[in-house]
């Protein structure tokens, strides 16, 4: 939970305060209004990131929290296989690719979590 809260504080700062910037780094030109719903996914990214960060001492797996993982889930899949998408369609790059080995990572970890037995806060 700890590195999934500060990937997505990570994320989230970075969509909302240089929205041009980033959409530059994966190949997007941006007009007048593209950088407003990139900030408003920052936002999203940032209220996932503290919801995380508030549940990182708490028991997680199995029937534990079982609705955080699961919507941790479906946003690193969702997120891994739209990402992989548009990383075949902007060629070189390599910005797109870290971003989906991140998400697959976090993809993995979460699937893990929601199929096997519960971990107890470390």
């Amino acid at each position: 939970m700890f590195a999934s809260a500060c990937f997505m504080a990570a994320a989230g700062l970075d969509l909302e305060f240089a929205p041009a910037e980033t959409l530059s780094a994966f190949g997007v030109r941006a007009d007048v209004s593209l950088p407003v719903a990139v900030q408003l996914m920052g936002a999203l990214y940032l209220g996932f990131a503290m919801l995380n960060w508030m549940a990182r001492g708490s028991t997680i797996g199995g029937i534990y929290n079982r609705p955080l993982v699961l919507a941790n889930l479906t946003h690193f899949v969702v997120g891994a296989l739209a990402l992989l998408k548009a990383a075949n369609k902007i060629p070189g790059s390599a910005v797109t690719w870290i971003v989906v080995a991140a998400y697959a990572v976090f993809a993995i970890g979460f699937g893990t979590l929601l199929f096997g037995s519960p971990r107890p806060a470390a």
